[in-house]
């Protein structure tokens, strides 16, 4: 039984959960991104209605087209050695509705994503070690790199606070409350901060601003709901903060809250959005959910205030029970998802294309509206340059070679981002919580 656990033990991937996180982003995020648009609805030149429904996303393995029209399958050892990028086209199908008539299905190509050595889409996983060797692959390579441009690269993990989940702490006798509310892919931070007494939010472009006020604006108009909320325990201190902001109901609450943001006009319309789609939008962005954002702000609040007081603990940060993983899928989705759907991405030039190429009664291809390398060219230049979505660096790097150690533990390398103004000696000393998890080395 020794033997086999330790055989078990030899053979086991540790670059696996590399692996595994790309499957996941292939398999379901890729699809889910595009559900998420669902349908895409195109401004017409001459006021027609036109909806694109999109259906589904198939990711072919990876092919190469060759200079006489062929095309056929690229192994990871050719795009080695010819300079090449170990890709996969992203092919989707999509369904125009054209003034309320269905018309015929089209299957198009969107772009190219790399594909990780090792991972379901690559040719090497349905190759036993016999099969590997005839194709001029190492039998006892982890994967979990991808090719490009001819060249080795590994996606280094990126350690993160944990989403939708309150950190608590103090420090020179300021009580600070950070959350990351996390919403289909994106990430709102907020940061309570208590100071003299008074709680502050600071969110979007909302900065320090009393946290009271936006439990008013949420729909807790008298000031008694606003301490039965937040705890009677600490009631002054909840008056002294509703002192703070001088507004006696909900419709002076969102003059307020305007004011802090810098809002002038569509004072109503515009915190509604602030208060719906960027608060707490973990929570939902409909506005059914105000009471329930609601009661999560007073606890926040009531936390943040306890903590002052010494009747709770400050959390440890350095815990990973409060932390997360950034590995190569989610990474590779946050690229996608900025690519697709952001102001110049994709979807965003696929429907400026719609528009000046449409005429009357007539529709363009929709493989014609997309500009396929949009995607292509912005994840790959990713790749390339290692510079990701959010202005972080050295993100993607070159597979260090130097021995199989090396190229192992450099696989599994984890960065945490720390700030360069800070000193963060706790940060960098060992957590009991990281044996088994993290190399104590790295």
């Amino acid at each position: 039984m020794q033997k086999e656990f330790l055989n078990q033990l030899i053979d086991r991937n540790i670059v696996k959960h590399q692996i595994d996180s790309y499957n996941r982003f292939v398999e379901e995020r890729v699809q889910a991104i595009l559900n998420e648009v669902g349908e895409i609805k195109p401004e017409l030149p001459d006021g027609e209605e036109l909806v694109i429904k999109i259906v589904d996303v198939d990711i072919k393995r990876p092919k190469i087209n060759e200079a006489d029209g062929s095309v056929r399958e690229i192994t990871p050892k050719e795009a080695r050695m010819r300079d090449l990028t170990y890709s996969s086209e992203i092919k989707v199908t999509m369904t125009p509705i054209f003034e309320g008539v269905q018309q015929e299905s089209e299957e198009v190509t969107i772009g190219e994503i790399p594909v990780m050595v090792g991972s379901d889409l690559c040719w090497s996983s349905d190759w036993d070690e016999e099969e590997k060797r005839e194709h001029g692959e190492d039998p006892k390579d982890s994967g979990g790199y991808f090719v490009i441009n001819g060249s080795e690269k590994t996606l280094i993990c990126m350690e993160e606070m944990v989403n939708n989940k309150p950190i608590y702490q103090e420090d020179d006798g300021e009580q600070t409350c950070r959350i990351n509310s996390e919403s289909s892919g994106y990430v709102q931070r907020h940061q309570l901060v208590r100071e003299d007494d008074i709680v502050e939010i600071s969110f979007a472009n909302v900065k320090n601003t009393p946290a009271v006020s936006l439990i008013r604006a949420l729909g807790y108009e008298t000031d008694k709901e606003i301490v039965e909320a937040i705890g009677e325990d600490y009631a002054s201190d909840v008056y002294l903060n509703l002192y703070e902001t001088g507004a006696s109901n909900q419709e002076e609450a969102y003059e307020y809250v305007a004011n802090q943001a810098g809002i002038t006009s569509d004072i109503e319309e515009r915190v509604d959005s602030i208060l719906d789609e960027y608060l707490l939008p973990h929570l939902g962005q409909e506005p059914d959910v105000r009471e329930e954002k609601a009661v999560f702000l007073a606890n926040l609040i009531r936390n943040t205030i306890a903590l002052g007081k010494g009747d709770i603990k400050e959390d440890d940060m350095d815990h990973y029970a409060n932390k997360r993983l950034n590995l190569a899928g989610e990474l590779l989705e946050m690229q996608f998802r900025s690519v697709f759907l952001g102001k110049w991405g994709l979807l965003a030039r696929m429907k400026y294309n719609f528009r000046k190429s449409a005429k009357r009664g007539r529709l363009p291809s929709l493989q014609s509206t997309i500009v396929a390398d949009t995607l292509s060219k912005q994840i790959m230049g990713a790749m390339a340059t290692g510079n990701w979505v959010g202005g972080r660096t050295g993100i993607c790097q070159r597979l260090d070679r130097g021995n199989r150690i090396k190229t192992l533990s450099h696989l599994r390398n984890v960065v945490s981002p720390l700030s360069s103004d800070r000193q963060h000696f706790e940060a960098r000393d060992l957590h009991p919580t990281q044996w088994g998890r993290i190399c104590p080395i790295k």
